[in-house]
């Protein structure tokens, strides 16, 4: 399917970004119940929250530009899911996991950071005003939620992790170098 125009452009990726955060829906709670840190598990339900705020807007914006979305499966966000439940397959529960599990959830961020971007800048250019503010908030929102999952690493989540290897490296008889 070819996309011909710049009004294409903006439904296909409108559908793409659709399609990944219905699919973050699905993976968000799987997530959470991954997470043994409480404030990670808090954050990746209130994104839930959110993210289920995020397809209502999208749904807005397809009803007020009386546009029709392709049925189309994010490659994308297919991938980073996978990352995540190989994540939670591979590293034990802990703080270890926790820190693994908040560098996929930036991973799937910096991606909805960049896609949003894209359609606010595809909106600003087509003229399309009245949903250029229900793109910004959503972006507001991706990047906010990039910024606590960076505070709740640097701050807790990494420094245990590392606490962790350190205590598990000497109990193993290596020495530990700080």
């Amino acid at each position: 399917m070819a996309v011909k125009s710049l009004e294409e452009l903006f439904v296909h990726e409108l559908s793409d970004i659709y399609s990944a955060e219905k699919q973050l829906t699905r993976a968000l709670p799987k997530l959470a119940r991954a997470s043994s840190e409480p404030q990670l598990k808090q954050a990746f339900e209130s994104h839930l929250e959110e993210t289920n705020g995020q397809v209502e807007r999208i749904d807005k914006i397809v009803e007020q530009l009386d546009l029709r979305l392709k049925r189309i499966k994010c490659a994308a966000m297919e991938g980073l899911v996978e990352e995540g439940k190989e994540i939670i397959d591979a590293v034990e529960e802990g703080t270890l996991r926790d820190a693994a599990l908040i560098a996929g959830a930036q991973k799937v961020e910096h991606y909805e950071i960049a896609a949003y971007g894209t359609l606010a800048a595809l909106a600003k250019e087509l003229g399309y005003d009245e949903v250029l503010p229900l793109i910004l908030d959503t972006l507001k929102e991706e990047k906010s939620a990039d910024e606590k999952l960076s505070k709740l690493a640097e701050q807790r989540v990494n420094k245990s992790a590392a606490g962790r290897r350190a205590s598990a490296e000497s109990e193993s008889g290596r020495e530990v170098r700080h």
